[in-house]
């Protein structure tokens, strides 16, 4: 599976700061014998967020492409809404997975606004900026991860394992 990661932020787009979501999200992504297809890095601002997605996804660069920063409450804070503006379809029980889980460890997932959803048949999923909450959130995703990429890819092994317990067939 390739999977590309975008680091979303002004002061490391500045170079004031290190990027360390980027390649811990890196890490995992090599971990599980993925491909690294492409790495990015842009600050704040929409335009840069969503001409950067709609590339990737427009060229086929990656199955995956992962966000990492910009999505509180910060003014600055505009990755959901660029994300967004580039989507074909959403995918919200991602979304809505990765906050059900991190509400387990801090009342402050509850301000996360990351969303995630399909542009051609890449999956664009935004989490957290932080190295640990970015890492939290994509570790509770990635078991079906290959399954949404052989589904948008029609991969004929895709629908496997989508049959009820026993065999029966449904009416």
């Amino acid at each position: 599976m390739r999977v590309a990661v975008l680091t979303i932020s002004d002061r490391a787009a500045r170079g004031e700061r290190e990027d360390l979501s980027g390649p811990r999200l890196q890490e995992m992504i090599r971990a599980r014998g993925w491909e690294v297809a492409a790495v990015g890095l842009v600050s704040d601002e929409p335009d840069e967020i969503a001409g950067r997605l709609k590339a990737w996804a427009d060229q086929d660069i990656a199955d995956v492409v992962l966000t990492t920063g910009g999505t509180g409450f910060s003014p600055r804070d505009q990755t959901p809404e660029a994300t967004l503006s580039i989507l074909d379809r959403l995918a919200p029980g991602l979304a809505e997975t990765m906050r059900a889980a991190s509400l387990v460890k801090t009342p402050h997932a509850m301000l996360s606004r990351g969303v995630a959803g399909i542009r051609a048949r890449t999956l664009i999923v935004n989490l957290p900026g932080s190295p640990r909450a970015a890492a939290e959130n994509l570790d509770v995703i990635l078991p079906v991860l290959p399954h949404a990429v052989a589904l948008l890819r029609e991969s004929p092994d895709a629908e496997r394992g989508h049959r009820p317990p026993g065999g029966l067939r449904q009416a």
